[in-house]
């Protein structure tokens, strides 16, 4: 298919939901390499860092089956445009925060803003294109997306550096702010199937995530055995058992039981949570470590991170091909085993004066080991799942994606502040290294969700490895 077959409507649907998506995504890396700016002006401590992070992405996995729903309700884009303007303001807010709390409240903002567009993005998407034309429409969308995960460190270094670090949130203003009105007079509007809201799973899935991640994140400083923890802790799990109670009764459930009993959907779903866990939490402390462990300036490390971007998007199309000719499980094992080698391998070499040629042969490797699996596990998840679920497993993909991101990020933090600080490259790097090698631990949690799958792989026509799930 050619840019010449498409409407002129089309055209706009796809650069406005393709916009939407690439800033999203360039939010959850761009602040990446802006931390040591943000712990420095702020004095921010490693936990306040880490809710720069998690709230964002907390926020964002908790709401984003709600964005769904609220967009099949009242109107795809209706949320859609509400949802960049909650964006916009979310972002000035994070601007002009001139404290810690002020910040990790407005990327709360801007995580509902997100789970507002990115469901939303997609099906107006799928509305405007007919099925024929999709591949194609999704491809391009991909691509863009795609783009934001190789230019988020970068972008974010380059304006840090050459700026400050509050225009990494001020660019989102101008450019969602013109997308608005334009979504509303050049996309046609577009509605879903009425599901009744799961408020109750919402309340408790947004309980239980809070819990566990803020008892990870508090545990180092305000003590294991303390009050606040313990109560914690236990608030997140008594709430994610009373999660699971309801939405296996819920009438409508955000996270529906019956998916589950797909062995396909299972492993996609918990080798993605893993995987996401590490890849989120190797991000973060790398893009500090070549800034407080090695001394570099805040443009020099985005490029350094470079190679976990870029060749995902080489090798995603080539690794997605041949996981429809031979399955996924093969190529999630590996995949997900080459990034726990690399990341361990950066572990173990990374000093304070370690050469960047030393560092790179790990990352190319861990970056390889990314584009192999994600697109193999993308596959297991979702593409089996009956026509009518396609939506709500692609939601729960999305939601579990982003827990694991929040999930990492805590580990790694508890372990980097039981071992190492900020108060000199070797500190940095005293904690660095084991965070690391927690994260490669977590890498081959998707390597053993990889290995649930079935083995014998099927040629291209044949029958798929696993049973698709029923619709309802």
């Amino acid at each position: 298919m050619t840019t010449t077959t498409i409407t002129k409507t089309q055209r706009w649907v796809l650069g406005l939901s393709a916009l939407a998506s690439f800033m999203v995504v360039l939010d959850l890396l761009v602040v990446a390499t802006a931390l040591p700016s943000i712990h420095r002006e702020l004095g921010a401590s490693l936990e306040e860092l880490e809710w720069t992070v998690n709230a964002y992405t907390l926020s964002f996995a908790v709401l984003l089956m709600t964005g769904a729903a609220l967009g099949d309700r009242l109107g795809h884009r209706r949320i859609f445009a509400a949802g960049l303007v909650l964006f916009a303001a979310a972002s000035a807010a994070c601007a002009l925060a001139t404290s810690v709390g002020a910040l990790v409240l407005a990327r709360t903002v801007q995580g509902a803003g997100a789970a507002m567009l990115m469901p939303l993005a997609l099906a107006l998407l799928n509305a405007a294109f007919p099925a024929e034309r999709r591949g194609w429409a999704t491809g391009v969308y991909g691509s863009v997306t795609a783009l934001a995960v190789v230019l988020g460190p970068v972008l974010g270094g380059a304006v840090t550096q050459g700026l400050a670090w509050p225009w990494i949130f001020w660019i989102n203003v101008p450019i969602a702010l013109l997308a608005a009105p334009l979504v509303i007079t050049r996309v046609p509007e577009s509605r879903g199937a009425r599901a009744r809201a799961d408020l109750p799973g919402l309340v408790l899935g947004a309980l239980a995530a809070t819990g566990l991640v803020w008892a990870l994140i508090r545990g180092n400083s305000a003590g294991w055995a303390s009050a606040e923890t313990a109560g914690a802790a236990v608030l997140g799990f008594a709430a994610l058992v009373a999660f699971v109670g309801w939405e296996r009764r819920a009438v409508s459930p955000m996270l529906p039981p019956r998916l589950f009993r797909s062995r396909s959907f299972s492993a996609g779903n918990a080798a993605m949570f893993f995987l996401s866990a590490t890849v989120t939490g190797a991000i973060f402390f790398t893009a500090q470590f070549f800034q407080d462990g090695q001394g570099l300036d805040p443009l020099a490390a985005g490029l350094r991170l470079l190679p976990w971007g870029v060749l995902p998007m080489v090798l995603a199309p080539s690794a997605g091909a041949l996981a429809d000719r031979i399955g996924a499980r093969n190529l999630i094992v590996v995949g997900s085993a080459a990034f726990a080698a690399g990341t361990a391998a950066l572990a173990l070499t990374a000093t304070p004066h370690a050469s960047y040629l030393v560092l790179v042969g790990p990352i190319l490797l861990s970056g390889a080991g990314l584009g192999v699996a994600i697109p193999a596990i993308t596959r297991s998840a979702v593409s089996l799942v009956a026509p009518p679920d396609l939506a709500r497993a692609s939601g729960v993909f999305s939601t579990l994606r982003q827990l694991g991101g929040a999930f990492g990020v805590a580990i790694g933090g508890a372990v980097f502040a039981a071992n190492g600080g900020y108060g000199s490259m070797t500190r940095y790097v005293d904690g660095y290294a084991p965070a690391l090698l927690v994260a490669a631990a977590l890498a081959l949690g998707a390597t053993a969700a990889g290995l649930t799958l079935p083995r014998a792989a099927h040629a291209a026509g044949a029958a798929p490895q696993a049973e698709p799930v029923p619709a309802a």
